[in-house]
């Protein structure tokens, strides 16, 4: 009986691995996560979770001649990423009832990356209060805020579940955003990633029948 072919069987598993694995991209401690959602952003802790999405204003200035991508953009939702600065505005669906019967406080910052991993809060301090909305019950379930970003870089929503007292990092809902990047980008470079994963895949697949057909026909 002929040993397992290790090689091969390490290079399937890297196929795998590469078409398959998506992560989510923590934005805060383990139990929050913000993924993309069918409507918004699904952004979730342990206790709450909301579907995100912030729409940036057209420029007031009728005479400026749009390229075709900045034509799609006029009205088009961002999640984490958001290609320019400009009057922002954001809206977050919750989900459940509790959410509906309880305070909400907004809070908009700058902040600071301070070094590492983009994807943990930890490696954020805030450096600037922009927009802040006192506490109040939004029984519809959409809470709403809008803010001036002015310049490029790095930000966060916080929605303070229970006002003021919201003291624990279980009752604060973090929503990072980073102004200036293109949220296109990322799509590309996953789609090369999955192509070049797919053509791995099926040179394997090729390689594989080649080795059994000529294996088969030496047997004959």
């Amino acid at each position: 009986m002929k040993s397992p072919n290790i090689p091969l069987i390490a290079l399937l598993m890297a196929v795998l691995s590469l078409t398959a694995c998506q992560s989510p991209g923590y934005n805060d401690n383990p139990s929050q996560q913000m993924t993309k959602a069918t409507v918004g952003c699904l952004v979730a802790t342990d206790f709450y979770a909301v579907y995100f999405s912030a729409y940036i204003k057209p420029a007031d200035d009728g005479n400026t001649k749009l390229s075709a991508k900045e034509r799609k953009n006029l009205f088009r939702s961002f999640c984490k990423d958001i290609p320019k600065t400009g009057t922002a505005f954001f809206t977050a669906d919750v989900v459940g009832d509790e959410l509906r019967q309880t305070p909400i406080g907004i809070r908009i910052v700058e902040q600071e990356h301070t070094g590492g991993d983009e994807n943990k809060a930890e490696n954020f301090k805030d450096t600037r209060t922009i927009t802040e909305i006192p506490a109040k019950l939004y029984p519809k379930g959409v809470v709403e805020a809008q803010a001036q970003l002015d310049k490029e870089g790095f930000y966060a929503i916080y929605l303070l579940v229970g006002g003021e007292e919201a003291l624990s990092d279980d009752e604060k809902l973090r929503i990072p955003l980073h102004v200036g990047v293109d949220p296109d980008s990322k799509a590309i470079f996953k789609k090369l990633l999955i192509g070049i994963g797919g053509a791995l895949g099926l040179a394997l697949i090729a390689f594989v029948a080649y080795r059994s057909f000529n294996r088969r026909r030496n047997e004959v």
